[in-house]
């Protein structure tokens, strides 16, 4: 019994059958897949290519029995790719540590996978260099039941109704029926996006508090007026109310250089102080998201409006207080 043949880079395989066709040896098929070591309709699909998609002036001699050109090709067409294309090629795999494990790892590592074997053999970039200069960490990674995340994926993509057993912090599990609309990855963490049937209304879920997960047998038609974008619009993070605030927070000349560097939200606004600090505006639908980040810095922020949030953070600071003190 013959060998299964080993599969070769397209790329590698186009080019030894376009270097036996310029050497004018009219090769066939047959020859070809015994060179190169794999089968016939491979190098068919590969003609196919190089004739259909590369327009090469590629013709079979029928009194030959072999493939040859109709007109001089000076050089191989390659893939045009610069510099800066295949740094970002690096960076996107690097950036990929995020969905390490879950279900669309393997399909997003193979696809880069494909483009890198589909690069020329020599190229000016030192890709080591970029190996030991560029990272990613994540400072808390989340973790996740990869059985459940890939239910929750195909459930999504499929228009599967599912029956959850959900677990909220410091609560007792309960069965929860959704349609899940919408997986999104937001500043680094997971969350599904899902018509809750019992609150008749749409609700986020965190996918590590999901105990379980099992197809209803039933599908559903994704409402039209869902919208990530419209529904994340105002709010801090992905916990989104039906109230309008505007938060006005002033910051101390320490944090103000950090608060000018980074874009927080789509509604902000900056006003420079004359003492180096800076004031944030900003309009969002709910309070839960900012109350928390604004603890995080310290004395370093003050909330000017509205006064709920500042009565939140103030009485959440004293806690801590207490709560070092004891």
């Amino acid at each position: 019994m013959n060998p299964v043949p080993t599969s070769r880079p397209p790329l590698e395989r186009m080019l030894r059958i376009h270097q036996a066709i310029q050497a004018g040896k009219y090769p066939t098929a047959p020859a070809l897949a015994r060179e190169i070591e794999v089968a016939s309709k491979t190098i068919h699909r590969d003609l196919e290519f190089m004739r259909d998609r590369l327009n090469l002036p590629l013709a079979y001699d029928p009194a030959r029995k072999g493939f040859y050109y109709t007109s001089e090709v000076n050089a191989f067409p390659t893939l045009q790719i610069t510099e800066g294309e295949i740094f970002a090629l690096v960076v996107a795999e690097k950036a990929l540590q995020q969905y390490r494990g879950t279900s669309f790892e393997k399909p997003l590592l193979s696809a880069i996978r494909k483009m890198e074997q589909a690069l020329p053999d020599t190229i000016s970039l030192n890709l080591a260099d970029i190996e030991q200069t560029i990272s990613f960490r994540t400072r808390a990674e989340p973790i996740l039941n990869l059985e459940i995340f890939d239910a929750l994926a195909k459930a999504v993509s499929q228009r599967q109704q599912l029956e959850l057993s959900y677990r909220k912090p410091g609560q007792a599990a309960e069965t929860r029926i959704i349609d899940p609309y919408h997986l999104a990855n937001i500043n680094g963490e997971w969350f599904l996006f899902a018509f809750d049937h019992a609150r008749k209304d749409l609700r986020t879920f965190a996918p590590a508090r999901i105990q379980s997960a099992k197809r209803t047998g039933k599908t559903f038609e994704r409402s039209r007026k869902f919208s990530l974008e419209q529904r994340l619009r105002d709010s801090f993070g992905v916990h989104a109310g039906h109230e309008k605030y505007e938060v006005v927070l002033r910051f101390t000349p320490r944090a103000a250089d950090y608060i000018r560097e980074k874009k927080w939200h789509d509604s902000q606004a900056l006003r420079d102080l004359k003492d180096g600090g800076v004031e944030l505006s900003l309009s969002l639908s709910s309070l839960a998201e900012v109350e928390r980040w604004v603890l995080s810095w310290g004395g370093e922020a003050r909330v000017l409006k509205p006064g709920k949030l500042a009565e939140a953070v103030k009485a959440s600071a004293l806690k801590i207080i207490h709560s070092c003190a004891s």
